[in-house]
């Protein structure tokens, strides 16, 4: 598994991963309906790039051999994860660690001092193992259906 930057080609494939990735999620932790207003399905490839341009985000991409997209980890200029999705046929590859190496790697270099995100209750784990606190929970609406995830930091030393 290789990392590298994102490329615009590459937008269809992560609305995909995005969307496997949400719907793979076990019951136990969120629900068909939370599931489905969290992603109903695949985020169109220029919905995707619009939003990950517009924002400044870095989009790092976990790619197979043949140069496929199989996951990837955004990072905002203030140390925001925003997103961290892998194709959930690949479970036990490793791309998830890759990639949040990647990440941290590049947010030291870049000065950063503090990592932050809104965590899954499955993501919250992997970031509670990368050194993450958990700061507290929050509850919000997403069109009538209530969704939840857990405010977490790491400092960068």
């Amino acid at each position: 598994m290789q990392i590298r930057d994102f490329r615009p080609i590459d937008a269809a494939r992560l609305g995909e991963i995005f969307h496997l990735a949400v719907q793979a999620t076990p019951e136990a932790e969120y629900s068909a309906a939370q599931r489905n207003v969290w992603s109903a399905a695949p985020i169109p490839a220029d919905r995707y790039l619009a939003r990950v341009t517009a924002g400044a985000h870095r989009v790092f991409v976990g790619v197979d051999a043949q140069d496929d997209p199989q996951g990837f980890i955004e990072l905002q200029p203030d140390g925001h994860i925003d997103c961290f999705y892998r194709d959930p046929r690949h479970r036990a590859s490793g791309i998830g660690q890759q990639l949040y190496d990647h990440l941290e790697a590049h947010a030291r270099s870049a000065g950063l001092t503090r990592l932050h995100v809104e965590a899954s209750d499955a993501a919250q784990r992997f970031f509670l193992r990368q050194g993450f606190a958990a700061l507290r929970l929050r509850r919000f609406d997403r069109h009538g259906v209530e969704m939840h995830h857990m405010l977490m930091e790491k400092h960068l030393r």
